[in-house]
């Protein structure tokens, strides 16, 4: 180091100055529109080093709201398991157009991995719209009013739906992605993954016994099947109902996958990246009530 100029010496202990306010925590979001989402002014050593900042890093930073849809039509769900998963047309149309008016911009996943992983700059109000379970809706009703904004959304698909009546076939999911909408995985028939087991297991199927790999089944085939639908990389996943548990982490994170979302319970503080938070639209919000929910829950 001594033969480096002056000049570059400065640099280096200024560098070095900035690193060592990191371990602050971000200010609180102002109540008045920035035009990004508030980051530290320096940056940290995830940025300076290429590496990913650590998790209490990552959980100090403001969560961007990320809205969960299932049901996008006016017919009520009978089941009472079912309720709260759906909203009409017209509440969607309206919501869509809220979120607009409000300033609102959609964001991908790469885009939400980038900020919590590098304090990468976000457009102002950010928000991501996630659809799960393959839904023909989703397509025809969410792609159409979504474009009217040009709105992207991220489609967890349950790929055992695929082609079967009222859900998307492989060519609605290969336009969805063609069109910058990203297409992620939702497991194969949504069996919960707290309940998957680690390693081979054998199942009763007749008079035979056959090897079944849980994880195999639903995170790595239908991976692969949506990569050679999309002729896309597929790095993102949705628990199905939400549910996580620490166990299954190391399997997801060991299959490439750079995110994982849940619903509403706690962040893992552990592994903020694998438990990140969504909100499922409820059918008895407004749109301004959805806009007052949004910013009350993603602090």
């Amino acid at each position: 180091m001594k033969n480096l100029f002056p000049a570059l010496t400065a640099l280096a202990l200024l560098v070095a100055s900035c690193s060592d306010s990191k371990t602050k925590s971000p200010e609180p979001a102002s109540k008045t529109p920035t035009p990004t989402i508030p980051v530290p002014p320096v940056q940290d050593s995830a940025q300076v080093a290429g590496a990913t900042s650590d998790a209490a890093t990552i959980m100090g930073r403001k969560q961007v709201p990320i809205l969960c849809y299932h049901h996008i039509r006016d017919i009520q769900m009978v089941s009472k398991a079912s309720m709260g998963y759906e909203v009409t047309v017209n509440q969607f149309k309206e919501q869509m157009k809220t979120l607009a008016d409000s300033g609102y911009h959609t964001i991908t996943p790469d885009q939400l991995y980038n900020y919590l992983t590098t304090g990468a700059a976000l457009p102002s109000n950010p928000v991501m719209l996630t659809f799960d379970d393959t839904d023909l809706e989703q397509f025809t009703v969410g792609k159409t009013e979504m474009d009217k904004y040009g709105f992207k959304g991220v489609y967890f698909i349950m790929t055992i739906s695929i082609g079967r009546p009222r859900y998307m076939s492989k060519e609605q999911i290969k336009q969805l992605s063609d069109e910058g909408h990203v297409i992620a995985c939702h497991t194969w028939d949504h069996h919960r993954t707290d309940r998957y087991v680690i390693g081979d297991r054998y199942e009763q199927v007749g008079n035979t016994k056959k090897m079944v790999n849980d994880w195999n089944d639903q995170l790595d085939k239908p991976r692969q099947k949506l990569e050679d639908i999309t002729g896309k990389p597929v790095k993102y996943f949705a628990y199905p109902f939400g549910v996580w548990n620490e166990a299954g982490i190391p399997e997801i994170r060991k299959r490439g996958y750079k995110l994982a979302f849940q619903l509403s319970t706690k962040r893992d503080e552990q592994e903020p990246l694998y438990t990140v938070r969504r909100m499922i639209v409820s059918p008895e919000w407004s749109s301004a009530g959805l806009v007052r929910v949004m910013r009350s829950t993603f602090r």
